[in-house]
């Protein structure tokens, strides 16, 4: 059989979401036994040379002089033209789209959300990263629910082989000195824009009483995130919050490894790896009980509601005065962590590619 797959988002060079899924998700494919058995064809802007809307014209162009069997789209954008006998199974990571900055303008807003239902009314087979985002397909967009099957996304190699890596003291020193650590911190990891509830977060912190604690927060800058970033001097806290930028892929399992406790209360998610690798690492985790994250954490984590200050801030608390309670969450992450697996997602995705339909 000949399987095609968008690998477009597999080769940009800073991931994140739904880049990394790509990247990992393909790399598995290709590394399965069973996978001999089969052509790969990845289609890639360096292959494709289209200089505007990419999907839309040279893939759908390639895809018409050269049909593969079935079609894989690792994230939400399906070409519209396509020859009728084309199978077409796509990946939907999650409605979060709603909280990107283009959904609030005209045309992108209509783009944003056509773009998905199209893929969800048209595609022969979808996959849901979770059961949650599932049960928001089928109730928000109308999907069928029969052609959908849940694949859970994997935590990646890289985390995984640090897990029970033991760092050098030296090697410490150089990640602490060159993100500019403090010994003592709480870690967030993720793009820096409104949905990761950034805000409330430096907020909750403030309220602990502890001034030798710190807040790391790494991360690239993504949208309106101006509040965010003056949020540390708004409450008190601008010496003791750190925003540190993406952390270099090598580098992030030690900068995970160095924190105290990862916490991580996003409004909405459609499935949350940095829980995953968190608890991979070893880090006990604070987390939101919102969207898909309740259904990745398991009973791995303290679950807050990302809208209680409040009660952040007393998770937080309550986690840095426990060593009991940190040390269970430890011992049940790797356990929930383990559950979780790029192997396992890449050879549900291509029974799925290459089942009889």
């Amino acid at each position: 059989m000949i399987i095609g797959i968008d690998a477009s988002r597999a080769l940009i060079k800073d991931k994140t979401g739904t880049e990394n899924y790509s990247a990992e998700l393909i790399e598995a494919l290709l590394q399965l036994p069973e996978a001999g058995r089969h052509q790969f064809r990845l289609y890639t802007r360096e292959n494709i040379r289209w200089p505007r809307l990419w999907t839309q014209g040279g893939l759908a162009w390639e895809l018409l002089q050269r049909p593969p069997d079935v079609l894989f789209i690792p994230a939400h954008t399906l070409p519209l033209i396509r020859r009728p006998n084309l199978k077409t199974v796509v990946t939907i990571h999650g409605l979060e789209y709603e909280y990107l900055p283009q959904y609030y303008r005209f045309p992108q807003k209509l783009y944003l959300n056509q773009s998905t239902e199209y893929a969800v009314k048209h595609a022969d087979r979808l996959i849901a990263v979770s059961a949650w985002t599932k049960a928001q397909l089928v109730e928000r967009l109308g999907a069928d629910k029969h052609k959908i099957t849940v694949i859970h996304e994997g935590v990646g190699s890289r985390i995984v082989k640090a897990k029970t890596q033991q760092f050098k003291s030296d090697y410490q020193r150089q990640i602490r000195y060159k993100y500019n650590l403090p010994k003592n911190f709480l870690l967030f990891v993720g793009t820096i824009q409104p949905r990761k509830n950034l805000v409330r977060l430096i907020e909750a912190f403030a309220r602990l009483i502890s001034e030798k604690l710190n807040l790391v927060i790494a991360g690239k800058l993504g949208w309106m995130y101006d509040e965010i970033l003056a949020a540390p001097k708004k409450y008190g806290v601008v010496s003791r919050v750190k925003f540190i930028g993406r952390v270099a892929d090598a580098d992030l399992a030690a900068v995970y490894k160095l924190a105290r406790v990862f916490v991580w209360p996003s409004l909405m998610e459609g499935f949350g790896l940095p829980v995953l690798e968190a608890m991979t690492l070893g880090v006990p985790v604070i987390t939101s009980d919102r969207g898909a994250i309740p259904e990745v954490a398991g009973k791995a984590a303290l679950l807050v509601k990302p809208e209680d200050t409040a009660g952040l801030s007393r998770a937080m608390e309550l986690m840095l005065t426990s060593e009991e309670l940190c040390q269970g969450l430890i011992e049940a992450g790797f356990r929930q962590a383990a559950k979780f697996s790029w192997e396992r997602a890449a050879r549900q995705t291509l029974q799925i590619l290459t089942e009889k339909w």
